[in-house]
């Protein structure tokens, strides 16, 4: 089976690592973003998918807009692929496109379509606290993930899983599904399902003040915010501003998902639920793992921070670095 795979970030590797070494497809080319500037020496980067088809010598290109590039829809036309595989390439393609396979372009989609149509269906998921998630493969058509769906696997969502945890395990389980998919479309063997387009939610591209933290919230929206937009969610703290990248709400109600240290410490604070402070408001700190703000609702402790200039760290080595003391507050980013 002949394959053009289009893709750019790492969620689309273990996709296409699988076609490479699985005896019934034949990757013929790959179609990634152009390079980027990236870093302090502002040096070119090739994405993910680009080192992997570099190594095993694959064609590659890297059209600015696919759609309007007639070098890219020439080789397209003219390479003879059974199908296209598309996942998070990162451009719309054209009807000419999508036309030209022999089974169509199929697309490897991070969600149970039709929930989470759209850029960013794995951070909007954890943001709105969904307890499962997966994977959906459909044949794409000109809407934005709007296509027949084909194979469903779903995955479910840990309280402490972040954006990059959860990509991982999808891209694993994405690899697999359109192994069956590819497979099954070759034999027959599956009819393509239409979308319930009253059923449909969307997860666009995140924006700027998406990763600003308001400490009126609860600390299980914090939580899902912080985890679902990892690792950018931002606060001040001494008039500075600080990354939080990994928490963990105080309530009994997630009592088997904390780390024991945490549930030691709701076990010796039966208070645990009543307003100790004002939003943002160190009300105590867990040893060995950090401070613990009051949040509008409920406490939220801070298991892993990141300072300006700086790597992450432990939310206890925040602690003591910085000398903090109950007392002090977290404040939300003015403008």
């Amino acid at each position: 089976m002949k394959v053009v795979f289009f893709g750019t970030p790492q969620f689309a590797v273990p996709t296409l690592e699988k076609l490479l070494n699985h005896p019934e497809f034949e990757v013929l080319a790959v179609v990634t973003q152009p390079d980027k500037r990236r870093g302090r020496g502002n040096q070119l980067i090739p994405s993910p998918i680009k080192t992997v088809a570099t190594t095993h010598t694959l064609p590659v290109w890297q059209p600015q807009r696919v759609k309007k590039d007639a070098e890219t829809l020439t080789q397209l036309r003219e390479i003879g692929a059974d199908v296209f595989v598309v996942i998070a390439y990162g451009q719309i393609l054209s009807q000419e496109i999508l036309d030209m396979p022999k089974l169509g372009c199929v697309n490897v989609h991070g969600s149970i379509l039709p929930k989470y149509r759209g850029a960013a269906p794995i951070q909007w998921c954890l943001y709105d606290g969904e307890k499962e998630t997966g994977i959906t493969t459909m044949l794409m058509d000109a809407g934005m993930d709007t296509g027949a769906m084909l194979l469903k696997a779903t995955t479910p969502i840990n309280l402490l899983d972040n954006a990059q945890d959860l990509a991982e395990k999808l891209a694993t389980t994405g690899a697999d599904l359109l192994v069956q998919t590819l497979l099954g479309l070759k034999r027959g063997e599956i009819e393509p399902i239409p979308q319930d387009n009253s059923e449909a939610t969307y997860a666009p591209l995140i924006k700027k003040e998406d990763y600003q933290l308001d400490w009126s919230k609860s600390a299980l929206q914090l939580h899902n915010q912080i985890r679902g937009f990892y690792p950018n969610c931002i606060t001040s703290f001494r008039n500075q501003p600080i990354k939080i990248t990994a928490t963990a709400p105080l309530d009994s109600t997630y009592w088997q998902e904390l780390p024991l240290e945490l549930q030691e410490y709701l076990q010796e604070e039966s208070n645990s639920s009543t307003v100790l402070g004002n939003p943002g408001e160190v009300v105590s700190i867990c040893k060995g793992i950090g401070a613990i703000a009051q949040t509008g609702d409920g406490l939220l402790v801070l298991r892993e921070v990141q300072l300006a200039g700086k790597r992450p760290q432990s939310g206890w080595d925040f602690v003591n670095g910085m000398r903090l003391k109950v007392g002090e507050v977290f404040e939300n980013i003015q403008g």
